[in-house]
């Protein structure tokens, strides 16, 4: 078991009670969409299930240890060795190149300046993504599927367990959006990444393993697809 949350709650000033008590397991390899509508809590329980935001009750345990029984800093350390993230806006540092952009998290990791060894494994992980060609552009000169391999090979850089993805395609078309998620089920197949994608998009959420649905803060019956 990678991932294993037990009666997560979230509440939010008003009050508004986001999350109401979500169980949910994810084991290492799997690839797991999250689907539901605007407000069903979907982006919410993604960033608790990756250490971005903190629970009001419940536990997420990661590797058999408590996400949130970690200090902030254990967690932030976890979140960069062993946890991708690829968001809908990119998140690109515009002042950097794509190669900049995608060793920063080594950088941070070793806590040192750029390094043959990390900036060759940063272009084989442009190379893998077909940018090697677009290692010294700028996120201004990248189309938005571009973009988003980028922030893969980015959310990669660590050597992650999991890489989460909140609505990766959700800036896309469609033939962009499907090429992304090709990206991620190759990495998922060649390398057992498990990939947690919160998409809206039936399509895409067709294409993985395992759906599981939300509504008012709640999960619907899961659905197997494999």
């Amino acid at each position: 078991m990678l991932i294993k949350a037990v009666n997560i709650h979230k509440l939010y000033p008003g009050p508004l009670h986001v999350l109401k008590g979500v169980s949910l397991n994810i084991e290492a390899g799997e690839v797991v969409a999250i689907i539901g509508p605007s407000g069903a809590g979907k982006s919410t329980l993604l960033h608790i299930l990756g250490g971005l935001d903190v629970p009001k009750e419940g536990q997420v345990i990661f590797k058999g240890q408590d996400l949130y029984g970690l200090s902030d800093a254990e967690r932030a350390r976890t979140r960069n060795s062993d946890m991708g993230f690829v968001f809908q806006s990119y998140h690109l540092l515009p002042e950097l190149t794509a190669l900049e952009n995608v060793i920063l998290p080594a950088m941070i990791k070793e806590n040192s300046r750029k390094t043959s060894a990390i900036e060759f494994t940063g272009l084989k992980l442009l190379e893998q993504l077909g940018l090697s060609s677009r290692a010294s552009h700028r996120p201004n000169q990248l189309s938005g599927g571009e973009q988003q391999r980028v922030a893969i090979a980015r959310a990669l850089m660590n050597g992650p367990k999991v890489v989460f993805c909140d609505e990766p395609t959700g800036n896309l078309d469609s033939v962009s959006g499907h090429g992304v998620m090709d990206t991620l089920l190759g990495l998922n197949q060649t390398h057992g990444v498990t990939v947690v994608i919160v998409t809206h998009d039936e399509k895409i959420a067709s294409r993985t393993q395992r759906i599981i649905a939300m509504k008012d803060g709640l999960l619907e019956l899961p659905v197997f697809l494999k």
